[in-house]
Formats: structure tokens, C-alpha cells, sequence
């Protein structure tokens, strides 16, 4: 698993371990820390291997499949995320992000390796138009809003002219949005380096004192309270639907690329986030609105009937829960002098 140590890939090592796979995290720690190999082993009893490798070196990469040569399945996380830092680094978005998928998908044949499955996202459908809210995996993939989202609409049509090349390897490509809260444990979450480029992180900081307040990006959106509307899910429900995917992409017979998006039908505005966590932890933040950011896209949710037929999956998690689990995580991170 390419950046496992990460928010989304150290919660989905824990599904995976749980499920009874092995598995091996390869990451570079660019945006993570290694001492969440610890937090795994700690919740699960297993400790996963590590090897600290960056997915653009193509050479390393190659070392690591060497080494641990009962690779089947890839599950693709590490790239730089933050829209917008995208606009600000778009060569550096498009180097990370590109160079990296080439590297596995050029070593997957090599190593015999089966099946990758993708973290993709809803940007790749752009700004959707009204007719196809919520979302359809079918829906079309419309300009990206940012270079971020256009990385994971290049990568998309690099794994599918891969398969229809002839490539011996079988894709599933997750198109999800904002992962939010944290293990039940509050062993692990997430732990930006920096300061936080998504919300939640910088909620819980705010809440905490951390952070002066929280700037929401624009009121002036044309949703009910003018501010985005996103499409967030439990984090551990998401790992939960990569455990599904890998089942799927190693021992079913069925397309050799498939696409599900995964998530809770719902979406929700980043001013309903804010009322929510007050609501769900009892704690008022300091916040104040800002103009509107670039790359931002004014609202898109998708649905995930396809995931709930097809993958057996489903998000079970309320968003209230969810938030409470993110502040949990955020209290156990002063208790432990961290943040």
C-alpha cells in the first residue's frame, strides 16, 4: 500500500489487517509519521512492514517488490492533495502524482502483480451540472477544477489505457471526497504536518486553540447556506470499502477496470460542519467567512448505489458520530503533547 501512513491508508491498513490480509506500507513520510506504524500495531496486535521509499523513485520501488515478492494487490494512496496548494505547485502536483502511478502500473506486470485499485476522487467530475447531482459513476467527467483534480482525471485514463493495452492487470478506481474523523480508538487520525490543508483537522484545531479561527471559503455560493457543499465520509467506513475492492479486484471474475463511487448519498455544506462538531461535541468555534478560494468547486456529491450492489459496501457512520471521533482524536493528540 503506497502511502499507508497516511489519514486514509493507516485506516484502511487496520480494515485490511482486521480482514486478514498482510500487509506492506510503502511511503515517504512527506505527509505523515513513521510512529503510526506504532498506532496500527497498537489497535490491531499486527505490525504492518515499512519500508520509508518514495513512489517516484522508480528504482526503490522496484527494490520493494523484490523484497516482499507475494505482492498481489496495490492499493494506490500516496499524492499530494491539497487543491490549493495545486494552484500554486502544479508541477509539483503532476510529478508526484503522475510519476508514481507509471512507476507501479510499469513494475505491476514484472512482479506479477494482479489487481491495483486507485484513490480517485469526485473532482474528476468537475463542477457537475444540476441534472446529475448526486453523481453517477456514468456521469460525464467534466474540465478539473484545479491541477489536483486533473491528476486524478490523467491518472484514470493512464490505468485505463494501460488494461486496454493488454496489460495482464485488473483496476478499481474509488472516486470518494474528504475522509473525516478518526479510529474509535484515537490511536491513529489525522495528522497533517503543518498546518492543516483540509477542514476537519482545522476545525478540531480551532476548537482546541491551536489555531486563531477558521475561515470559511466563500458565502456566496448558490447552495441553501452559500457556502460549498462537499461530500464527507467516515474514514473507517471508506478503509472498509477498499477491504470490499481488494476482494473484488483478487478473486472475482469480472472487468478488468471497474469504477465505484463511495460515500453517503448526502452533502453536506462546510457551514452545516461547523453546526454540526458544535453540536456533536458541545464546543463553539471561533469562525469567520473569507473570499472564496480558487479551485473550489461550488457543490457535488455523488451516489453510491453502485458500491452498495456491486461491492456489498455501505457507509454506516452518522456525521455527528464521525465529528465526535475527530475530536476525540484531537484531545488524545494534547494528552499525548503531540499537537
Amino acid at each position: 500500500m503506497t502511502g499507508g501512513t497516511g489519514f486514509i491508508g493507516s485506516h484502511t491498513t487496520v480494515e485490511l489487517q482486521n480482514a486478514g490480509y498482510k500487509v506492506v506500507i510503502v511511503d515517504n513520510l512527506s505527509n505523515s509519521q513513521a510512529s503510526v506504524v506504532d498506532g496500527i500495531e497498537k489497535i490491531t496486535g499486527v505490525r504492518p512492514a515499512f519500508e520509508k521509499v518514495d513512489c517516484c523513485d522508480k528504482d526503490a520501488l522496484d527494490a520493494v517488490f523484490s523484497k516482499y515478492p507475494d505482492i498481489s494487490g496495490i492499493i494506490h494512496f500516496a499524492a499530494s492533495k491539497a487543491v490549493g496548494e495545486s494552484v500554486e505547485k502544479p508541477l509539483l502536483y503532476y510529478r508526484n502524482n503522475i510519476v508514481s502511478l507509471i512507476n507501479l502500473l510499469e513494475l505491476m506486470p514484472k512482479h506479477h502483480v494482479k489487481g491495483i485499485i486507485f484513490s480517485s476522487s469526485c473532482t474528476v467530475y468537475g463542477q457537475p451540472d444540476p441534472e446529475n447531482l448526486p453523481v453517477s459513476e456514468d456521469a460525464p467527467i467534466k474540465p478539473a477544477e484545479s491541477p489536483y483534480g486533473n491528476t486524478k482525471q490523467i491518472n484514470e485514463e493512464i490505468i485505463r489505457d494501460t488494461i486496454k493495452s493488454g496489460q495482464p492487470i485488473k483496476a478499481i478506481l474509488l472516486r470518494y471526497f474528504n475522509p473525516i474523523g478518526s479510529h474509535p480508538s484515537a490511536i491513529i487520525g489525522e495528522m497533517p504536518n503543518g498546518v492543516p490543508m483540509n477542514l476537519i483537522p482545522y476545525v478540531t484545531q480551532t476548537a482546541m486553540g491551536i489555531r486563531k479561527e477558521l475561515k470559511i471559503f466563500g458565502n456566496d455560493y448558490n447552495t441553501p447556506d452559500g457556502t460549498c457543499i462537499r461530500y464527507y465520509i467516515y474514514v473507517v467506513d471508506l478503509a472498509k470499502a477498499h477491504v470490499k475492492a481488494m476482494e473484488r479486484v483478487l478473486d472475482t471474475d469480472n472487468d478488468s477496470l471497474e469504477v465505484f463511487n463511495v460515500g453517503t448519498g448526502k452533502g453536506v455544506s462546510t457551514k452545516e460542519i461547523v453546526d454540526a462538531f458544535e453540536r456533536a461535541t458541545g464546543v463553539k468555534l471561533n469562525w469567520t467567512y473569507a473570499p472564496r478560494r480558487a479551485g473550489d468547486i461550488e457543490k457535488v456529491w455523488a451516489n453510491p448505489k453502485k458500491a452498495n450492489d456491486v461491492l456489498g459496501w455501505h457507509a454506516e457512520t452518522s456525521l455527528d458520530d464521525t465529528l465526535r471521533s475527530a475530536w476525540n482524536w484531537q484531545k488524545h493528540l494534547r494528552e499525548e503533547h503531540i499537537q
